[in-house]
């Protein structure tokens, strides 16, 4: 049965009058009619008996009311729930981060966009190393990232959600972790820890640099899986890393001191980044969501607007 007619059929049979029921519907009488005799063709059964004074449901049409108003509620629902989906009221984004560096951030915007919009199912997928949640957004396995980059190709939308310092994660027995600052010239020799590299991976790519600038190449002796691996290698003496102060601050740290470079260094920019374009309404609600969560930082590049004169 056809919403429309369901809805004809429920106007009969609740003012028991065509006319009255063809106003209600705002359409004439003898369409109406026509739905209903339609109606009880395909149902094979005659719903309402007619005489020239009274309209009555035969025992067919009483046991049609109650599937009628669902089959109409249901439609209701259905054109409400596309309306919220266009709205961005629910729907379904897909995170990917990194790990313990972002696990407290990414909780807070979980626990906003449950708050905010309940009717967005936001699913999360961690241990997404930046470069490997690049190209995951670029196919459209993730929808959004949180990642650090120091590059993004121009098919990417993103925005800025905090920046982080460079430190080195060094044995607390080792010589020099009693400096308050290490010097990069200093560390030529060092056995290094990395985290899995790729194309555009931030922590990789300013290693590089910085040995490169110090005129030696990093003698790399193991590569960790995640961050808290990485601490534990660091805090067992088989080597150093350099690494983020947001690890500093999430992971556990036994035996490993964190000490800055000397020499400032650019900070690290966290990005939350989409697909350019992307249609999806949930996605630019986790994105509204995202900038009270995580309110753009101030870029320390930006000289601060001079006082005025007197």
């Amino acid at each position: 049965m056809e919403v429309h007619k369901a809805q004809a059929f429920l106007a009969v049979a609740e003012e028991l009058h065509f006319g009255r029921a063809a106003k209600r519907l705002h359409m004439a009488q003898p369409p109406l009619s026509r739905l209903i005799r339609q109606l009880e063709a395909e149902l094979g059964a005659t719903l309402f008996e007619r005489s020239t004074r009274h309209v009555t449901l035969t025992p067919q049409g009483e046991a049609l009311l109650e599937p009628a108003r669902e089959l109409v509620m249901l439609a209701l629902r259905i054109k409400d729930v596309v309306r919220r989906s266009q709205e961005g009221e629910i729907g379904r984004a897909r995170l990917g981060f990194a790990g313990a560096s972002v696990n407290q951030a990414v909780g807070e915007l979980a626990r906003q966009v449950r708050r905010l919009r309940p009717g967005i199912s936001l699913e999360l997928y961690s241990s997404q190393f930046s470069h490997l949640g690049l190209q995951k957004v670029l196919d459209d396995s993730l929808d959004l990232v949180i990642g650090r980059w120091d590059f993004l190709p121009p098919e990417v939308d993103s925005r800025l959600v905090a920046l982080e310092e460079l430190l080195i994660a060094l044995p607390e027995s080792h010589p020099l972790a009693g400096r308050e600052t290490v010097d990069v010239e200093d560390l030529a020799a060092e056995a290094w820890i990395v985290l899995p590299g790729g194309a555009g991976a931030t922590l990789p790519n300013r290693l590089n640099t910085l040995a490169m600038n110090a005129g030696f190449v990093p003698r790399i002796v193991q590569v960790a899986p995640d961050s808290w691996t990485l601490v534990v290698l660091v805090g067992a003496g088989m080597g150093i890393s350099l690494i983020l102060s947001s690890v500093r601050d999430n992971v556990p740290s036994r035996g490993v001191v964190y000490k800055p470079l000397t020499r400032e260094q650019k900070p690290v920019e966290v990005r939350l980044i989409w697909r350019r374009g992307d249609p999806n309404p949930a996605l630019q609600s986790v994105i509204e969501i995202s900038e009270t969560v995580f309110p753009a930082p101030a870029d320390p590049s930006v000289p601060e607007d001079p006082l005025p004169a007197p």
